[in-house]
């Protein structure tokens, strides 16, 4: 360069920096240059590799980590700036995939100017260094930066986090990401293998905020894993994921071609003549949606979770009450008002076969069964089914826990049911009356019964009640004869086995303490002679026995003697 100044200038104006030619004559220099010492320093390097290790910088040993040898270092610094600015991105590479001794924060000024993002993650993967490897994929996930050699920065920024089991930084870009792309971000924030960890709500409540804060439909979806994939045990998530449906059923019912749907599905189902459940009735229907998938979701949450406030949410459903019958049946079983529930159920909605289901679930109305069910035809109820219900539904196989129903609340709900169906009039609750009342004759009293059937009634309409429950009677009143008498038995036969042992111990009668103090001398009763023995001790008491002395009856039989021995 201080050739070009002194063989041209002033001769070329302005100068020699900016006149066309001599910047040209200049490029040509500088490029022969690097080109001549790119070649000079890849010999050298390639000569001291075919060395061997042996030939190694002074001050290294076996149990004390080698010296950096500064020349190495000048080396491979200079090849990456060199390959840099003459455009040799393959020759770079491969000097990255080498073993090196490039010094970082000397050439990451170049390989930014030159777009060499992929070089330059390469080496911040190399050293450790993952906060700038993540800052260099979100500039290129935000488009800030190109680079063609990494194709996909999302997918290398989540397998990295995902290696890294980093909880705070997963956490910082995992929120980053969920702005930018909700899907892939959930996907750092849900892992599906998380293994067993304590739950934490107050953390977990603080992460659905944040992720709330960055996408609303993020944080019910990641609301939704916490409550049915983790099983949080914590009423406030219930409260806020129950709180949520609703509010999902709330913005489907503003759709003016849902509500009317919905509402004609119920008034078909009100008119026609079927055994199947309202539930089971809308399920198969009604053709497949998210609305319809989030109602099932929404039914099945209600019926299955016992942590969410029923109250809180009663006063939500309330809004929608004339199409969300089901629903509310459903909060007012779980809040105890169970007249109000088979009501709707019967009277609303005519589904007398929920009503009976209610009944003998002790106030539940989504079986398990119709919960595997569901699962099976409905995409996305697979968890909550699990979750909520205790059914695997493993290759074919259904597994569940078995709940067991107190008898009293099942008598106390069907007396609650026959009420609810008499209030009804018409040939349809007459017919169902005696359906209930014939086909639960074991559960049903007849003296409950009989006061509220009407006078006017057949007697043909309860002929297998009234047989089944007299049958029953007697059967009680003959099995209590029975169990009487052998227990008469068996009570003779214990009197029999004890009264040798209580002939041969006897009787001690303790007598009352005289007036001037002393005890009166021990006696004993002879129960079988009706006689009372005076013991008159003489002599000491030893260790092994006892003498007496003379026994003397205080009250003789016979000729009024006394009996000495």
């Amino acid at each position: 360069m201080t050739n070009l100044v002194r063989n041209y200038s002033p001769h070329i104006a302005p100068n020699t920096r900016t006149a066309p030619s001599t910047a040209e004559l200049r490029n040509i220099l500088v490029t022969e240059a690097s080109q001549k010492l790119q070649d000079f320093l890849t010999r050298w390097r390639a000569r001291r590799k075919a060395r061997g290790p042996n030939d190694q910088p002074a001050g290294g040993s076996e149990k004390q980590p080698k010296a950096v040898d500064p020349v190495l270092e000048a080396v491979d610094t200079v090849l990456v700036k060199l390959y840099t600015e003459l455009g040799k991105t393959h020759e770079l590479y491969n000097l990255l995939l080498e073993p090196h001794d490039i010094v970082v924060s000397e050439v990451e000024s170049v390989l930014r100017r030159h777009n060499q993002y992929n070089a330059l993650s390469m080496l911040y993967r190399q050293k450790g260094n993952e906060i700038k490897l993540l800052d260099v994929w979100s500039k290129l996930i935000d488009g800030e930066w190109t680079d063609e050699n990494i194709p996909d920065p999302v997918s290398n920024m989540i397998s990295l986090l995902t290696e890294k089991r980093d909880r705070a930084l997963t956490q910082q870009w995992g929120l980053w990401l969920t702005k930018r792309n909700p899907e892939r971000g959930l996907q750092l924030l849900m892992p599906k293998d998380s293994g067993k960890r304590r739950e934490k709500p107050e953390e977990d409540l603080a992460l659905l905020e944040a992720i709330k804060e960055a996408n609303p439909a993020a944080g019910i979806q990641y609301l939704e894993y916490l409550v049915l994939q983790r099983k949080s045990s914590s009423p406030h998530l219930h409260d806020l994921f129950a709180a949520a449906s609703i509010e999902q059923l709330s913005t489907a019912l503003a759709q003016e071609s849902v509500s009317k749907l919905w509402r004609a599905k119920a008034a078909s189902y009100a008119s026609s003549r079927t055994d199947t459940s309202f539930l089971a009735y809308f399920a198969s229907t009604t053709p497949d949606s998210p609305h319809k998938r989030t109602r099932l979701k929404t039914i099945m949450f209600l019926a299955g979770s016992g942590l969410y406030d029923a109250s809180v949410i009663r006063s939500r459903l309330l809004e929608h009450q004339k199409v969300l019958r089901l629903e509310l049946a459903i909060v007012d079983g779980k809040l105890g008002h169970h007249r109000e529930a088979l009501s709707a159920l019967v009277h609303d909605l005519h589904d007398a076969t929920s009503a009976e289901m209610y009944c003998t679930l002790g106030g539940d109305l989504v079986p398990p069964r119709t919960a595997q069910i569901l699962a099976e035809n409905n995409e996305g109820l697979e968890v909550l089914t699990t979750t909520l219900y205790g059914v695997k539904i493993k290759a074919g196989a259904v597994t569940r826990q078995k709940s067991v129903v107190d008898e009293g609340t099942k008598t106390e709900l069907l007396k609650i049911l026959l009420e609810v169906y008499m209030m009804g009039n018409g040939e349809d609750n007459a017919r169902r009356s005696a359906h209930l009342i014939n086909s639960q004759a074991k559960n049903l009293d007849v003296l409950d019964v009989l006061p509220i059937v009407p006078q006017d009634w057949p007697i043909s309409l309860m002929t297998s009640f009234l047989a089944r429950s007299f049958r029953r009677t007697l059967h009680a009143q003959h099995e209590g004869k029975i169990v009487k008498t052998m227990s008469a038995g068996q009570n003779l036969e214990v009197r029999d086995r004890t009264w040798l042992i209580l002939r041969e111990e006897g009787a001690i009668v303790e007598e009352p303490v005289e007036p001037n103090g002393s005890k009166a001398d021990p006696q004993s009763f002879d129960e079988k002679r009706g006689e009372k023995l005076g013991l008159h001790l003489t002599g000491q008491v030893g260790h092994d026995e006892m003498h007496v002395g003379k026994i003397e009856l205080d009250n003789p039989v016979g000729d009024g003697e006394s009996n000495f021995v």
